[in-house]
């Protein structure tokens, strides 16, 4: 009895760790991303571009997976955790710790730019927050479609970037193919995202992440932005929620069709490492 209460004890602990690990990576993600953004609206161009957004966003990327990658594998985003579980490899016990840490992580981190950038959103909207319009500031925790595309543009946009995002993962830390070296994956992993934003940016801002959209959107309906933050656009709040998640099947089963299903078994691999390294010698 008293080995099982001990063995339930740890696995709390460690789940625990993993929460803890998800909410402090996703929230040094997001303080560097969202307090970008804030900086070229409310600076109207003159203190970033949308070239800055970008790469506050790899190094956002960057250094949370640096952070939480030693306990939790930093997935730092809901569409990458549900694809684990889907394939077996997280319990509902793990999967809920981890979209709990990147929800926490991810609305902290909202509220901590709002706080710091609180005087110049208001001096910025003379107190009228908004989310479409000349002064509009929702977009600065959130994201919203170009006026130009469609509701159907923007899901295909959001699935196709998170398509991208998971190759890139997957050829990153593959291991049975030619994963790069341990502590070079959370950079690589930025410049991934960097990539992202640089090419697929322009319909939707790139959410590429439940985590990273929806727990802000629901902050800014709390801190004086209304419903509206829902309800604009067609309701496009549920598009960076479900496209993530299906893009991120779909990216998993691309990868498995055209890599991992023609792997090697692992002796295999390791034993060519070997004969390689020999021959090297």
């Amino acid at each position: 009895m008293l080995e099982k209460t001990k063995k339930v004890f740890k696995i709390r602990n460690s789940t625990m760790r993993e929460l803890l690990a998800e909410a402090l990576g996703t929230f040094i993600l997001m303080v560097f991303g969202l307090s970008s953004v804030a900086q070229v609206v409310l600076g109207k161009g003159n203190s970033g571009q949308y070239l800055s957004i970008n790469m506050a966003f790899g190094i956002g990327v960057t250094l949370g997976i640096y952070a939480a990658g030693g306990i939790s594998g930093a997935h730092l985003n809901a569409a990458i955790t549900i694809t684990h579980w889907i394939l077996g490899n997280l319990s509902w016990t793990r999967l809920a710790a981890y979209i709990i840490g990147q929800f926490l992580g991810s609305f902290m981190a909202a509220a901590t730019v709002f706080a710091l950038y609180y005087d110049a959103i208001y001096e910025f909207t003379q107190g009228n927050l908004t989310v479409s319009g000349p002064t509009a500031t929702a977009m600065i925790f959130s994201t919203y479609p170009a006026p130009s595309v469609s509701l159907q543009g923007a899901f295909f946009t959001e699935f196709i970037a998170t398509v991208m995002l998971i190759l890139g993962i997957l050829v990153i830390q593959d291991e049975k193919n030619n994963a790069a070296l341990k502590g070079t994956q959370p950079m690589l992993s930025g410049m991934l995202v960097l990539g992202i934003g640089l090419g697929m940016g322009l319909n939707t801002g790139y959410a590429i992440n439940p985590s990273r959209d929806l727990p802000p959107r629901i902050f800014t309906a709390m801190a004086g932005w209304g419903m509206d933050v829902f309800t604009a656009d067609h309701s496009w709040w549920w598009v960076p929620v479900a496209a993530p998640i299906l893009g991120c099947l779909a990216g998993v089963f691309i990868y498995k069709a055209c890599i991992d299903f023609h792997n090697e078994p692992d002796h295999e691999t390791e034993n060519k490492k070997e004969e390689a390294g020999m021959e090297t010698s």
